[in-house]
């Protein structure tokens, strides 16, 4: 699948850099090279391919309707995680983000 072409790189990217995966865990570092550099958050985009490729592979259109409210659903996750990454890297994190899309 594709999109496992976003999850593969970026879990090994936070791996590699010893901070936690998992959201709701401490975040230790900020991660801004491999899939980091062109998107802070390539794990919701390996998210969104998946439910487009299994939506389009097992032929069926009704759940491609459901995107715009999967957008707006990450898109909260996001504001709530970058509200923390502020909070804890301040001004670092601010650059980074004014850098980096949040998605593409």
């Amino acid at each position: 699948m594709i999109s496992l072409g976003f999850w593969i790189p970026a879990v090994l990217t936070l791996y590699r850099a010893g901070t936690a995966i998992e959201p709701g865990h401490a975040t230790t570092t900020i991660v801004t090279h491999g899939p980091y550099r062109f998107s802070r958050n390539p794990l919701y985009l390996f998210f969104l391919a998946s439910y487009i490729g299994i939506a389009i592979s097992v032929n069926t259109a009704w759940p491609l309707f459901f995107i715009p409210v999967i957008v707006v659903l990450i898109s909260r996750v996001i504001s709530q995680e970058e509200r923390y990454l502020e909070g804890k890297f301040g001004q670092e994190y601010l650059d980074y983000k004014a850098k980096v899309r949040r998605w593409l």
